[in-house]
């Protein structure tokens, strides 16, 4: 189908520009002026509206929206081992599913068209993002202590068989998995890279999140868990790793030396009390800064926009220089430096011969008033909220503020349904 949104601001390399947005199946013909000859078979008014490249959350586990508000004001391991994992003991795999669905709707509302996703139940997040018409990389939380354990087995050939499964699937790709060293044994780390070498795959781990997970790195290994992981040449293949809040500048370094893209979740950080991840001594290394939200049970929200607000004032905060984080750089964590963490060479940025991932916002709100700079607004401004149009791959998955693709008061009472075990 080809799309033309007519007459609309637009955030082009963090400027604002406008003119029209034409889109051809999958992706952008056009973004300024409409070529000629084109013909739409959908036309978007675009007056008072602003086009932003579709958000992109790099950390979540959607499954989780089940769990929100249950389990607060706790420490990590009375919030994780305590509460979060008894929990998930009890979930099945359609509970599983509506959290999905429930967590894909509140993203794609909130103008986010991508997540990256650590889940516990195969096929049923994918299917989750794939019905609401979402993209999705899917990474299996992999856990165990080494190669011989059979479930540890099983999570990797649960792995292998859904990302057979969804191979040819425009908007479901994979990533592996390992949870983290203190989830993951020392073999089952070296088979799982030895995995994502021979199948050509990429990871995505928890790193460096807590005090107690640097310190029991040090007592049983005699280093940082970024140095151990560098030991075991984790880092040869491509890493994101979420988190990477207690850092030594040695760590730091190799991370830059390795290309690992740093994924920063200051809310979920800030809730559980684990600290605050470094980013602008990061960001001064080279090292790619892109943004997750982690889940509802220690967020407690999937918005990207309250996460970018976040990152922008915490470091200035923390820092004392207001220069750090600005709007535009905080913008492309969740733009154009999560496409390539996530590894979508044509996504991130409303340009011709990109995919059609944008959100349109209502201008029309006190919070655009006055409208001096718009870039600057949707960090310090905006709230989500605003979200009327959201284009995944060219498909138009939310309209007017509604979703296209489902009934949404179906998802609430199934996740309603779900949530009353616990």
């Amino acid at each position: 189908m080809n799309i033309l949104i007519k007459n609309i601001k637009m955030l082009v390399c963090g400027d604002i520009a406008e003119g029209d947005i034409c889109i051809s199946g999958d992706t952008i013909t056009a973004a300024g002026t409409q070529p000629e000859g084109f013909t739409a078979d959908k036309i978007i008014d675009g007056s008072g509206k602003l086009a932003i490249p579709g958000l992109m959350n790099c950390h979540a586990h959607s499954y989780m929206s089940l769990f929100r508000n249950l389990a607060d004001d706790l420490t990590f391991e009375d919030w994780l081992f305590g509460s979060i994992m008894p929990r998930e003991d009890m979930l099945a795999p359609d509970d599983a599913y509506w959290g999905a669905m429930l967590s894909c709707a509140e993203m794609i509302k909130s103008g986010t068209v991508c997540f990256m996703d650590m889940h516990m139940f195969p096929m049923k997040c994918a299917e989750a993002a794939k019905t609401l018409g979402m993209k999705a990389v899917m990474t299996r939380g992999l856990t165990g202590p080494d190669r011989t354990e059979k479930d540890a087995i099983r999570r990797y050939n649960e792995h292998m068989q859904e990302r057979e499964k969804f191979k040819d699937d425009p908007l479901i790709s994979f990533k592996l998995g390992p949870h983290a060293i203190y989830t993951c044994g020392r073999d089952y780390l070296e088979f799982l890279i030895e995995k994502a070498k021979e199948t050509k795959q990429e990871f995505h781990i928890h790193l460096s999140e807590t005090l107690n997970e640097v310190k029991n790195c040090y007592k049983e290994h005699g280093k940082s868990p970024v140095e151990y992981l560098d030991e075991l040449g984790f880092f040869d293949v491509k890493t994101a790793a979420a988190h990477c809040v207690h850092l030594s500048e040695h760590d730091m370094d190799i991370l830059a030396e390795k290309n690992v893209s740093v994924i920063h979740n200051p809310k979920s950080n800030l809730k559980l009390a684990n600290g605050i991840a470094p980013i602008p001594h990061l960001m001064e290394k080279g090292i790619n800064i892109c943004m997750g939200t982690d889940s509802q049970a220690s967020n407690n929200t999937l918005n990207m926009f309250t996460e970018m607000n976040y990152a922008a004032l915490l470091h200035k905060g923390t820092t004392g220089i207001p220069t750090v984080c600005t709007a535009r750089e905080v913008l492309d964590f969740a733009t154009v430096n999560a496409a390539k963490a996530l590894g979508f060479e044509k996504s991130g940025a409303i340009a011709s011969g990109n995919k059609a991932d944008i959100a349109i916002l209502d201008l029309d709100r006190p919070e655009f008033y006055p409208r001096n700079d718009l870039t600057a607004a949707l960090v310090y401004s905006a709230n989500g909220s605003e979200v009327d149009t959201v284009i995944i791959n060219g498909d138009i998955v939310l309209e007017k503020g509604r979703l296209t693709k489902f009934d949404e008061e179906e998802i609430y009472a199934k996740a309603r349904e779900a949530a009353e075990k616990f």
